[in-house]
């Protein structure tokens, strides 16, 4: 008769790790307040709310770290993870800064693969928590490079762009969407008529959107794109597989190629937004406001405000959540130098008194090659091929 055979692939040591580790991790989400919503405090009867939701404020400075936290978690559980292991990572910054602060609290070396273009501030900041840096030459060659490097070592690729949209828990558990309703409960219009978000990963849009269904919410949800991405394109004509040469310069949102995390048919419109709109956008909100962003949330702030002048055309009422995704101090040597702006061709003036016109009167002018498309039912799946500027 055969033998039996008995294997056994996990010891009580092994256990004993892991068990320590999923506590380290919900220990910092134990210890981290919720993140601030603030008002933008907008012209007297203006007719729209607009809020930012400050996403700077987590232990990392970004939103990327409720990811981190998520990817780490379910790379955990799943045994992806253990003791000794080598995490490697794709990204173009801030996910990697996250990840290299999880990885030191669990005792795990962490090497990031990155475009050589990426703001020296964010390699210092993976550097300081522990990890290493990899350089490809452009944003295309991150995800073959990482897996490489995993093979190599025996260790794990976490591939936040493919397993964003699953490690979050979209129901509720505190993620964003959640968050945002909460804090909207006691505002004048608490269900807001818009969640502006970039498309980045794919996580953050496919999170609230499906919350939004879960929970039968009216709220819609525009996700934003950036020069030199291919979100837009490939949402408008019905190609996951689209993809470009060539990286954004808006880093964090802007991707090559539409990343397995996107959810198109959660999002009911799209706009694509120049960069130089997005910079002009992040200097006037520091100009008006004090608040010191980043690249993504300008282009977040262009959707928002460009949505929130076509509710004021309308008569409308009502509120508009975006997110403030990290802090500026991560681009004093790119969005806020001067011979940056000039040597990438930024020419901020262009759009900057514009931008102005919208946030003060809201009135959008006609602000070149800000193009949007509309979901073409209510389901949001079916989006109108429409690129004309508007």
């Amino acid at each position: 008769m055969p033998g039996t055979f008995d294997v056994t692939q996990c010891c009580d040591d092994e256990r004993a790790w892991l068990s320590w580790a999923i506590r380290q991790v919900e220990a910092d989400a134990n210890r981290s307040a919720d993140t601030h919503l603030i008002p933008l405090h907008m012209p007297h009867g203006f007719g729209v709310d607009i809020y930012l939701k400050d996403e700077s404020t987590h232990p990392t400075g970004s939103l990327k770290h409720r990811l981190a936290r998520s990817l780490f978690m379910y790379a955990l559980c799943n045994g992806w993870i253990r003791q000794g292991s080598v995490v490697v990572e794709a990204s173009s910054g801030s996910t990697a800064v996250s990840e290299a602060y999880f990885a030191r609290l669990l005792g795990l070396p962490f090497i990031a693969v990155m475009p050589r273009m990426t703001s020296r501030r964010k390699i210092e900041l993976i550097e300081r928590y522990g990890g290493t840096c990899d350089f490809v030459d452009t944003g295309a060659q991150v995800y073959e490079r990482a897996q490489q490097i995993a093979d190599e070592t025996g260790g794990h690729y976490l591939d936040q762009f493919t397993y964003a949209e699953r490690a979050t828990d979209w129901r509720g558990n505190n993620n964003i969407a959640e968050s945002i309703f909460d804090q909207m409960e006691r505002e004048p219009h608490p269900v807001p008529s818009w969640i502006v978000v970039g498309a980045g990963t794919g996580g953050t849009s496919a999170t609230i959107g499906r919350y939004l269904r879960y929970q039968g919410h009216d709220t819609k949800l525009c996700v934003v794109d950036p020069e030199n991405s291919v979100f837009f394109d490939g949402w408008v004509d019905h190609d996951a597989g689209r993809t470009i040469c060539g990286g954004s310069r808006i880093e964090g949102i802007g991707r090559p190629r539409t990343e397995p995390s996107f959810a198109p048919g959660v999002v009911d419109r799209m706009i694509k937004v120049p960069d130089a709109a997005s910079i002009a956008a992040v200097h006037l909100l520091r100009e008006h406001t004090g608040l010191f962003a980043g690249g993504s949330t300008g282009t977040n702030l262009v959707g928002t405000l460009r949505l929130a002048c076509e509710m004021q055309a309308r008569g409308e009422r009502g509120s508009i959540v975006t997110l403030l995704c990290d802090g500026g101090g991560r681009y004093e040597q790119t969005y806020y130098d001067s011979t940056w702006l000039r040597d990438n061709g930024i020419d901020m003036d262009a759009y900057r008194e514009k931008l102005i016109g919208a946030f003060r009167r809201g009135e959008w002018a006609d602000l070149d090659a800000v193009v949007a498309a509309d979901a073409g039912d209510s389901s949001g799946t079916s989006p109108t091929p429409s690129r004309s500027v508007q």
